[in-house]
């Protein structure tokens, strides 16, 4: 009685690891210790957290954003980790790459251009399993860089300091031939 007692419990433990289904947040929603608010609220955090937009990951994010808000993908959250970036409605699954010259740290020269085309092992957010096949996962990349070159006048919610770069898989494929390589 007390092993199937302890399976049962582990069973319904287990079950409760499932994906957590992340809904956007406003940002007005507060902090609080034991069911009292605090004085601060998820836009401060964003703020303190999010606002060097030339960060390289958070460039890179702010270039999906970019990119889902033009394509007009509805759904309201990123997942992190999946195998491609975006994915719109028809089902085109997307991959975005993100370059600037400036940095928000002191340079001494311009940083050098490059996108990281690497075939990978895809993560499925819905399974929590690695694809066992090693390709790039997404039918298009989107190469975005931020060509700006004046520090005192970058501002990566300019879309005119961006170019954007649309290349099919199989182009990059044939092009690449499966090679861990950059561009």
């Amino acid at each position: 009685m007390c092993v199937i007692t302890g399976l049962a419990q582990w069973r319904n433990s287990m079950a409760n690891l499932k994906a957590i289904n992340i809904e956007a947040k406003r940002g007005n929603e507060s902090f609080s210790f034991q069911s009292h608010e605090l004085n601060f609220n998820l836009t401060d955090f964003w703020s303190w957290s999010q606002s060097d937009l030339l960060n390289n990951t958070l460039r890179g994010v702010l270039a999906e954003y970019i990119v889902r808000q033009d394509l007009g993908i509805k759904k309201s959250t990123r997942t992190e980790w999946d195998a491609y970036d975006l994915e719109t409605k028809n089902g085109i699954k997307i991959e975005i790459k993100s370059a600037a010259y400036l940095q928000s740290w002191k340079q001494n020269n311009l940083s050098q251009i490059s996108f990281n085309i690497a075939p990978t092992k895809g993560w499925n957010a819905e399974t929590n399993e690695y694809s066992t096949e090693t390709k790039r996962q997404s039918d298009y990349y989107v190469f975005c860089l931020l060509h700006h070159k004046d520090k005192s006048t970058v501002d990566p919610t300019k879309l005119e300091q961006w170019t954007f770069y649309v290349l099919q898989t199989h182009i990059l494929n044939k092009l690449k031939k499966n090679r861990n390589e950059s561009v």
